[in-house]
């Protein structure tokens, strides 16, 4: 996994309807040019890499010949999410990952390979040398969607039950009106000289948000 952490970075974000991928050209020196770790498996199909390039290549290659196979046999493309289960089989050991971003009859994907056989579907992942980083800073500004949390309440007179998509989504519209009135009227306080209110220090430790 040494060869992972080294690599250059790279990060993919998807939406709707398309999918972005992104990496640092890094040479081993200043002297030396950079490797692709960007590579086209078919039209609707394309991966980056972190880790030994040599291998990427060679299953990049591997992606793209079951495409073409498929695509001739049954004149439709290869769907992302089937070829992804073939590569973390035919990729499992290999001293590398990847980002696999496609586009099928399902919509945009984006799949993250590991060298363990595994693989996970994000909306945003970043690979290589401080991919941490990236994926912190991915995650604090991304906006939250009804989608990718489920809310359940229970309480006096209510039994358990699951929201539905549309309610979360106005809870989570609701709380972003409440943080821009808050953020505005703190604004205009520093603007005009007035002092802004501060959390008690003490009142933050160890209280769980919705308690201050």
């Amino acid at each position: 996994m040494e060869a992972v952490k080294q690599g250059s970075a790279a990060i993919g974000l998807r939406s709707k309807t398309h999918i972005v991928l992104g990496c640092v050209n890094k040479g081993n020196s200043e002297l030396s040019y950079h490797q692709k770790k960007i590579f086209k498996v078919y039209d609707h199909i394309g991966v980056t890499i972190a880790g030994l390039t040599a291998e990427g290549r060679v299953l990049s290659r591997y992606m793209r010949n079951e495409c073409i196979n498929y695509s001739f046999t049954y004149e439709s493309p290869l769907p992302v999410g089937r070829l992804v289960v073939q590569l973390a089989d035919k990729a499992q050991g290999k001293m590398l990952v990847f980002l696999v971003a496609g586009l099928d009859e399902s919509g945009a994907h984006l799949y993250y390979n590991c060298p363990s056989g595994n693989y996970f579907e994000y909306q945003a992942f970043a690979i290589g040398s401080r991919s941490q980083a990236a994926k912190t800073y991915l995650e604090r500004r991304r906006n939250p969607k009804s989608s990718v949390c489920t809310i359940a309440v229970v309480g006096v007179g209510e039994p358990f039950h699951i929201l539905d998509q549309g309610s979360v989504q106005q809870m989570i519209d609701a709380f972003e009106i409440v943080r821009e009135q808050e953020d505005s009227a703190a604004a205009g306080q520093e603007a005009s000289g007035e002092p802004v209110p501060e959390q008690d220090a003490a009142a933050g430790e160890d209280v769980a948000p919705m308690d201050i």
